[in-house]
């Protein structure tokens, strides 16, 4: 710890955390597209010369990146092109090439060094989601991309701006390979304006405090976040408490996906093993972690440490005691070229099983599962003068898990990030859609003495011939979030055109879906888990949430045995509903997953992945195909939707231990 004053440090913390939230008000208000504008998906910060954030935003745009590193893309571009002089900004969106930096090529990242006295002191660091960076689909993002040159242009880390001047090269690169080169432009042009708020900002608190200050100040900082997180980690039990959850599928198959974590807490340390995670997929929901202890998979223990410990400062330094084991070839650290425009996807299942995994030890504090979903929902239209818009409508998500004590939270999680929806005028003034429908879905939340969070309904008419629709990240679709200690699992999601009319089509996930003037188009998130008993929760409660939407009153009756009349509490009926209903402890998986997992228990899964790892990775994914068909041959076609009969389940059982021996 440094001997700075202790006043003096939350002075200097309080300043360096205002400064990354100016330049994310930079960032917002001089970006180009409604993804920057209105849904905020950016953000900023400041980084250690061990290009580690020390400063990051708290109320503002993305929130779970605080545990990027800078420094290998750094260290990248000195490589190749010399060393960093005043003026310089590098620019980079290669997952494999920036060390996880980067995670999806969409991601402009772009870092700016900040000297004094011909010093570097600091670097600001900012990223834009853009809105299109080339590859096969508008958008550049699709689940079902085999490998990242098809997701759009790499841009390994290279100097944008070089001594203030924009390299005309790169430019020329940038806007050959777009199919909205002048809103990325707009957007790209907006992260340099932050950049240099934060360089002024930065020059200013220098000329107050001097560089001895302000350096100490970056450690001291780390160190005392660092602490924070030891001392929550030290009021935990220790031991070893292990989880897995399921992807509904790759996107290209109908086989689930798996992720698994074993969590260790020992002495003021946390370690996570995700040994029994899947491997790679063939298809674009890859986490690029590169073995590292990446924002994507660490998220929850910043959440944990700062649920605990509210006073924790936001920075890197909360991760210092965390180690990782993330298996080569694994779906959370896959070999290059694998795809990776989904990664969200897998990323929120992580969150989902490290609380299920910190919640065996903390059951009071953890929430159940949360939605599990974000749907970018993207639409490509034509121009009339030629050429394509491409926007995003809205990030769509569900709610977030009950957990004792709390209701969810109904339509919104953080989980990832502080994304905002997008307001209906201002989309349908940028986009030919009309907005039908933009609300709550009652029922959909798990039931529990306390509620999970309710999912959304968005339904829209296109408005324009030869349009698409884009849906990435849809899950939960299958397998549903999950309750806790007795709580229901929420409603599984769905994706229905034209609802209630002659050509109504009820689908799965989406690629690029094709739509034409008049189509509507009803997208519906899963809801969150419940916690506790349903049976256990205050009648004037269940009452208080069918006044205002969340329940019908028919689900009431079934999910919470509280009857009503006439907007009143029956609380004869009531008893009698409520008198000998089977209760439920733990988890609550729902059927779907208890049909899974009573063929495909996780004992069992652990030893087919560290099978499956054995082999080339060249033979992973065909192997991994050829046992489940074989073992799934023989079961319905539904299944899990529909259960087995109990001689297919033995005879499924038998070859999977075959295939197992076989390997």
């Amino acid at each position: 710890m440094s001997s700075l004053d202790p006043v003096l440090l939350e002075i200097l913390g309080n300043k360096f955390a205002s400064v990354t939230e100016e330049m994310c008000l930079t960032l917002q208000r001089t970006g180009r597209t409604l993804y920057v504008k209105e849904t905020a998906d950016f953000a900023c910060a400041l980084a250690g010369l061990d290009g580690r954030f020390f400063a990051y935003p708290r109320s503002i745009g993305v929130s779970g990146f605080v545990g990027l590193e800078c420094l290998p893309t750094i260290e990248a571009v000195i490589a190749v092109q010399g060393a960093l002089e005043p003026g310089d900004v590098i620019l980079t969106n290669d997952p494999y090439r920036s060390t996880g930096l980067a995670t999806h090529l969409p991601d402009l990242h772009m870092i700016e060094p900040y000297f004094h006295e011909g010093e570097i002191v600091a670097y600001g660091w900012c990223f834009v989601h853009c809105s299109d960076v080339g590859g096969r689909v508008p958008s550049s993002i699709s689940p079902v991309n085999t490998e990242i040159f098809q997701e759009g242009l790499r841009i390994p880390p290279v100097k944008l701006m070089r001594r203030g001047e924009m390299s005309p090269e790169v430019r020329l690169f940038l806007d050959a390979n777009s199919r909205t080169p002048d809103a990325n432009m707009g957007d790209i042009r907006a992260m340099l304006a932050s950049l240099a708020t934060g360089r002024r900002r930065v020059a200013q608190m220098l000329g107050q405090h001097g560089q001895a200050e302000l350096t100490a100040a970056q450690e001291a900082l780390m160190s005392y976040a660092a602490g924070k997180a030891e001392a929550v980690l030290r009021q935990m039990p220790e031991g070893r408490y292990s989880f897995s959850d399921y992807l509904d599928d790759d996107a290209a198959s109908r086989l689930p996906v798996r992720l698994s974590v074993t969590v260790e807490i020992k002495d003021g340390r946390v370690h996570l093993d995700f040994t029994g995670t899947d491997p790679q997929v063939a298809t674009a929901m890859n986490i690029p972690s590169c073995g590292r202890p990446h924002a994507w998979l660490t998220l929850r223990m910043l959440a944990l440490v700062q649920t605990l410990d509210r006073s924790a400062p936001l920075n890197a330094g909360l991760l210092r005691p965390l180690s990782i084991h993330t298996p080569l070839g694994t779906l959370v650290n896959p070999e290059e070229p694998a795809a990776t425009g989904v990664r969200h996807a897998a990323a929120i299942r992580v969150n989902d099983i490290l609380n299920g995994a910190f919640g065996l030890a903390l059951p009071d504090v953890l929430p159940a599962a949360a939605s599990g979903t974000v749907i970018p929902i993207v639409m490509s239209e034509p121009k009339p003068a030629g050429g394509r818009m491409v926007q995003v409508i809205e990030p769509l998500i569900g709610g977030t898990g009950a957990r004792r004590g709390h209701d969810g939270v109904d339509g919104r999680d953080s989980g990832i990030s502080n994304l905002a929806n997008n307001p209906v005028e201002t989309v349908e003034a940028e986009l030919g859609v009309e907005v039908l429908h933009y609300g709550l879905r009652p029922d959909s939340g798990g039931a529990g003495q306390w509620r999970g969070g309710c999912g959304m309904e968005l339904s829209f008419r296109v408005l324009t011939d030869g349009s698409h629709v884009l849906g990435r990240g849809m899950e939960r679709l299958l397998f549903r979030p999950w309750g806790q200690a007795g709580g229901q699992p929420g409603q599984p999601g769905s994706l229905v055109i034209n609802e209630g009319h002659p050509r109504e089509h009820r689908l799965g996930k989406i690629d690029v879906l094709g739509v034409k003037s008049g189509d509507i188009v009803t997208f519906r998130t899963p809801g969150a888990g419940g916690y506790g008993d349903p049976m256990q929760r205050a009648p004037e409660a269940v009452l208080a949430d069918v006044e205002a939407g969340f329940v019908t009153a028919d689900h009431a009756r079934r999910a919470y045995g509280v009857a009503l009349c006439d907007g009143q509490i029956d609380h004869e009926a009531t008893a009698a509903l409520r008198k000998g209903a089977a209760t439920n402890a733990g988890t609550v998986f729902g059927p779907e997953r208890d049909t899974w997992d009573g063929i495909f228990a996780p004992e069992l899964m652990d030893r087919l992945n560290a099978a499956l790892l054995a082999l080339p990775l060249s033979r992973r994914q065909s192997r991994r195909r050829e046992i489940f068909e074989t073992v799934l041959a023989d079961l319905p076609s539904s299944f899990p939707r529909l259960p087995a009969s109990d001689t297919q389940r033995e005879t499924a059982i038998r070859r999977l231990e075959t295939c197992l021996s076989t390997i």
